[in-house]
């Protein structure tokens, strides 16, 4: 059988570059034993992913028809293993059993949405490590006061130690991407439960970078509540300012 055709409405760039599939495969913790690969393509992290002896247990999902029928015939060792859907539509219950780690070289159509799913699952999958557009990559791992600080960063940091790894040139390719990738980790925090409304919190969080140049105290209206009780040094800030502590404080007072 021969290469599988990058598909560009599938957002595919195949890697070539065999040591970052290495690196990528061996910068999970090894607490996790099960992994599910997100776009294995033709599964040169898949094969990192194998060689890893702290895994003993390897499913993935695969939207592309053409990249699944590859996979069958060259790692038999996934049989029954390869899920051929959309990650974000998927029921992650039915993975597995118990916790997993996420792995893969995510489609940059779809990364933020996979962190979103990711977010929502963060009991489910306690660890994640992948290779994202740089801007990205970047902006989750950034810290307040950063200008690419934003919502996914303050979200996926109250639950995740993020770490950013490395960045990928265009080259190692097949085709080339227009930009540079990076690889970060999220690894799941000793929070098990934020100490205020996580559906205010995020519903909060979203509000106050919708506008990200206005202050809390003009880009919080929309919540319809009232600021009196809180400081006011702390409204005249913008939402890239504040740390994950100052938006659980905002969630308390205004719930």
């Amino acid at each position: 059988m021969s290469l599988v055709r990058a598909k560009k409405h599938l957002g595919q760039h195949f890697l070539k570059d065999e040591s970052i599939a290495e690196q990528i495969a061996f910068s999970l913790s090894g607490k996790n034993s099960k992994v599910l690969e997100i776009g294995p393509g033709m599964g040169i992290l898949t094969k990192y992913l194998f060689k890893n002896s702290a895994i003993n247990e390897i499913k993935v999902v695969e939207i592309d028809q053409e990249s699944v029928d590859y996979l069958n015939q060259f790692y038999p060792e996934l049989k029954g293993n390869i899920f051929r859907e959309d990650f974000l539509r998927m029921d992650l219950d039915k993975v597995f059993d118990s916790p997993f780690a996420i792995a893969g070289n995510f489609p940059y159509n779809i990364s933020s949405q996979i962190l979103f799913k990711v977010f929502e699952n963060k009991d489910k999958v306690p660890e994640l490590v992948g290779m994202f557009q740089k801007e990205v990559a970047q902006r989750v791992a950034s810290k307040p006061g950063s200008k690419v600080y934003g919502i996914l960063s303050v979200l996926l940091s109250a639950y995740f130690d993020i770490e950013y790894l490395f960045t990928v040139d265009e080259h190692v390719f097949n085709p080339p991407p227009k930009v540079k990738s990076g690889v970060i980790t999220l690894r799941r925090n000793e929070v098990k439960k934020l100490d205020c409304d996580e559906v205010f919190f995020v519903r909060l969080v979203k509000t106050a970078f919708n506008q990200r140049r206005k202050m809390l105290r003009s880009a919080l209206k929309p919540l319809g509540k009232s600021f009196e009780d809180i400081d006011p040094e702390l409204m005249t800030k913008r939402a890239e300012q504040l740390s994950v502590e100052e938006f659980i404080y905002l969630t308390q007072k205004l719930q």
